[in-house]
Parts: structure tokens; sequence; C-alpha cells
């Protein structure tokens, strides 16, 4: 089955510190627009595009950034996750981001143009230092391409 063929597939569930549980309510919701969840004093739920993403406040988090790692004349913060959106959803994201002034670690642009595997990608932070990266591919069946 290729990745591009309809299928249905089990939403993730990932639970990610935060230092600040109302910056993070205020990044997740109202910078990337993601809808809120059920939530507690110290942790919310958003929903991710159908996945479930969960921040916790933890007291004394420090940075999530364990290093970089270089990709295409990049350094990429490891860890990060994020998604693979489709290329008029990156877009509309980006400009979202851009509009209110991120800080981009990465920049969105296109990696790997004209060979396999060519994606537009951008990496941010978020407040308490998580590393997201959106992606997107114009087919699909590129994702694992070699």
């Amino acid at each position: 089955m290729t990745t591009s063929e309809s299928t249905t597939r089990p939403p993730f569930h990932l639970a990610i510190p935060v230092h600040d549980i109302e910056a993070a309510r205020s990044f997740y919701g109202e910078v990337l627009g993601f809808p809120r969840g059920r939530s507690d004093v110290r942790w919310t739920d958003w929903n991710v595009e159908g996945h479930q993403v969960v921040t916790h406040q933890v007291d004394d988090h420090t940075n999530a950034v364990a290093g970089t790692n270089p990709v295409d004349g990049h350094d990429v913060p490891v860890p990060h996750f994020g998604l693979v959106l489709s290329v008029e959803r990156f877009q509309e994201l980006a400009a979202r981001l851009t509009a209110v002034d991120t800080d981009f670690v990465i920049d969105p642009y296109v990696r790997f143009e004209g060979e396999p595997g060519e994606q537009w990608t951008m990496f941010f932070l978020d407040p308490s230092g998580n590393a997201l990266e959106f992606k997107a591919f114009r087919d699909l069946d590129q994702l694992f391409a070699v």
C-alpha cells in the first residue's frame, strides 16, 4: 500500500513537559490554533490535526532540545515532533506563525528540492523550548523516499 492511498490511521498520543501551562495554552491554542480538549490546573489536551498532544506543567522544566544534527545545511534540533501536513495547510500555518513574528529555528523552505523526498519544512520552539517541525509533501508517496 502506498502512503497516498486512503487508510485509517490511529491517532497518536504525545505528552510533553512545559514550564508554564498558561504560556503553553496561549501558544498551542491562540498562536497555532489547535482546539483545546480536556484540561486541569497543570495540563491541557490539544487536538493537533486529529492527534492528542498533552502539555503537562513540570516544575523546573528546562530547555527540551538536547542538541542538533546537520541536515540539508541546517542544524536540526533534536528531539522534535510535529506533523506532515498538506502543502496548503503548511503554508497557512507558516503564514500564521510569520504574522506573529515567530522566531523560527529553521525558516519555512523547500528541503531536498528536486530530489527524492522533496518537502516543505519549518522548525520553531514552543515557549518551553520544545522543538516542533511541520512539513509537507506535494507527493505523499515521497514520505519514505530514499
